[in-house]
């Protein structure tokens, strides 16, 4: 509740928040370098409107006086700063919220972190928000990190800019310095696609042009920045979108009721109208609209509602409800912008949990068809993505996933990237379009399966992956369990890291990305030999947990088997039986796993094979003993 409606008495409080709740809606997000002045901005705009409680304002005075940094002044910067880091800092790392309103209009502010470690924080807010208020220091004028969140405002599909040259205060209110600033940024911002681009000269600091037409400038003509956020028009972008409602609860709370709750993304349902489940293709026609204030004969985009059919069909939490005869993408690749946000690189080929509004699924980047140079806007080559780095790429899922263009549904084409290890979100994306080879290949049904190829083997088949540092003893063993295997009549096949790399994989270096193609590729291999009912023996360095995962997702429970060949790092540089840990210490070889580049030891293997003290034979034999058990 804002300051103004804590002086509206009880009796008419129901009116008063009617009335606040008809007015229209715009969110907006602050954004720029770092002191660029968006939360003194925002502070100040709550502070000239008059929409600070007093108790606030008391609060806002004393913490000035201890972590401001405007003097004998009010630092109004302090009201978002909320994390002591933050005040400490004098920085913002989080995204803060604020909601205000006008007699005009209601407004939900984003501030956003300047900082470019951040970045991932700042594509948070924007991906809700209808314009962004891009804040440029008047001293600094366009920096990197001005282009890097006009560019991911465009991508998030935010069409109306601000430009807020701040701090104009600060050059002497100089038309000269606002209007150079002015003209950069639309020339670079020009391709963009804003269908608005407002430059307003302004101090946060001292309320020029924030509530008020500033008298100490008196070549500006143009609208103050509250003026501009009541009138800036953006009815009419969303009309006509098709229907679309993912479903995230399925209510039963008797046998007579079954219905379907969810917030409508798009479009509009009433009753009567046909619906389609987007995966499935089943159809029904929507009964009643159920909610919590009565049942409703229509509803649009943003409103929650439970969907009741005329017919029972087969519909679960994560599936999409949408108009039968605009239906939304469906497929297993597509192509995609995405934003890293991780520390450790995108890798293409690398296994990752793909969250939608509606799915969540196994997917890999199987192409980075290029990065865009933040300066320039340019296309350039790349084999990875680094932290706050923008791409395109070719992205593949486990299965078919529903989806709409970003650019036709902001909540139906976005999706963020997880760390299927540490669960943390690495990448946000804006899908593009859609790749046809993906729907029209289909899966070639074939009579005989995996099953019958093994029956006449009389075996069942798993693949042994043995991981662990060059010169663990790997191959040795591989070698010897084949022999134990092959005498007692089992057919089997061995994999070897080195083997592969002089044939099917002599095109890869040692270079993190390379590392990752080459195991995805062993991975498939040895899935199509299990499929032939073979007993595969995978002998590889694979040093990382998620490449080891991805492998062991391509195969049925209990078919892929981890054995950690465990040498101590030392003992293997010791033997060095082919004198690579030499080179790779004195610097001749780069990328050489336990010396410049990490190894991750498995967390819980099938076999953990620990080789001091034992010959190899012992510990081939300590895994066939394991296959019998089976």
């Amino acid at each position: 509740m804002t300051a103004l409606a804590s002086s509206v008495a009880p009796d008419t409080l129901q009116d008063y928040l009617a009335e606040q709740e008809a007015k229209p809606l715009l969110r907006f997000i602050t954004c720029g370098s770092v002191d660029d002045g968006k939360s003194t901005l925002i502070g100040r705009l709550l502070y000239d409107t008059k929409l600070i409680f007093d108790d606030q304002l008391a609060t806002l005075e004393r913490d000035s006086a201890r972590h401001g940094t405007a003097g004998e002044e009010i630092d109004f910067a302090l009201l978002l700063d909320g994390l002591e880091a933050e005040r400490e800092q004098g920085i913002t790392i989080d995204v803060a919220y604020r909601y205000f309103a006008t007699a005009e209009r209601r407004f939900i502010v984003a501030d956003s972190p300047g900082h470019e470690e951040y970045t991932r924080n700042m594509a948070t807010g924007a991906s809700t928000a209808d314009l962004a208020v891009v804040l440029v220091d008047a001293r600094q004028g366009i920096l990197r990190q001005t282009r890097r969140h006009a560019y991911i405002a465009s991508l998030l599909g935010i069409r109306h800019i601000v430009l807020a040259v701040n701090k104009i205060d600060l050059v002497g209110y100089d038309e000269a310095v606002f209007a150079d600033i002015a003209g950069e940024f639309r020339r670079f911002a020009g391709d963009l696609g804003f269908a608005t681009i407002t430059p307003i000269p302004m101090s946060a600091r001292h309320g020029d042009n924030v509530t008020t037409n500033s008298a100490r400038m008196p070549w500006y003509a143009g609208p103050t920045l509250l003026g501009h956020l009541e009138t800036v028009q953006l009815a009419g972008e969303d009309l006509g979108r098709p229907f679309r409602m993912p479903v995230q609860l399925v209510t039963r709370p008797d046998q007579d009721f079954r219905g379907f709750a969810g917030q409508i993304a798009s479009g509009r349902i009433a009753v009567g109208d046909s619906i389609v489940v987007a995966k499935s293709g089943r159809t029904s026609v929507v009964k009643a609209l159920v909610t919590a204030d009565g049942d409703l004969s229509s509803a649009s985009e943003g409103q929650a509602v439970t969907i009741v059919l005329s017919d029972e069909i087969d519909i679960s939490r994560g599936d999409m409800l949408a108009t039968p005869n605009d239906r939304p993408q469906l497929a297993d690749q597509f192509m995609a912008h995405l934003v890293w946000f991780s520390t450790e690189p995108m890798m293409p080929g690398r296994s990752y949990i793909l969250r939608t509004e509606t799915d969540s699924i196994s997917a890999t980047v199987t192409g980075l068809k290029y990065q865009v140079d933040i300066n320039t806007f340019s296309h350039e080559a790349a084999k990875s993505l680094h932290m706050n780095e923008i791409g395109v790429c070719n992205i593949a899922t486990q299965a078919p996933i529903a989806f709409d263009s970003y650019k036709d549904n902001r909540t139906t084409g976005n999706f963020v990237l997880i760390d299927r290890l540490t669960n943390a979100t690495v990448g946000a994306g804006m899908i593009d379009h859609p790749l046809r080879r993906a729907t029209n290949v289909q899966w070639q049904a074939l009579d005989i399966d995996q099953n019958a190829r093994a029956a006449l083997k009389h075996q069942k088949p798993a693949v042994l992956w043995l991981t662990g540092y060059s010169g663990a003893g790997k191959s040795t063993i591989a070698n010897m369990l084949e022999k134990l295997l092959h005498a007692s009549g089992r057919h089997t096949y061995v994999l070897d890291g080195d083997n592969v790399r002089h044939g099917l994989n002599r095109d890869l270096g040692f270079t993190p990305e390379d590392r990752v193609e080459n195991i995805r590729r062993i991975a498939e291999v040895a899935r199509l030999m299990t499929q032939a009912g073979l007993i595969v023996i995978v002998s590889a360095i694979s040093p990382f947990r998620s490449e080891r995962r991805m492998a062991r997702d391509l195969f049925s429970d209990g078919e892929f088997i981890e054995v950690f060949v465990d040498t101590p790092l030392e003992e293997c540089a010791k033997r060095d039986p082919k004198g690579l840990y030499k080179k790779a210490m004195a610097g001749e070889l780069q990328n050489f796993t336990g010396i410049s580049s990490p190894y991750e030891q498995p967390e819980a293997p099938e076999i953990h094979l620990k080789t001091a003290g034992h010959d190899p034979g012992e510990l081939a034999a300590q895994i066939e003993q394991y296959l019998a058990g089976r």
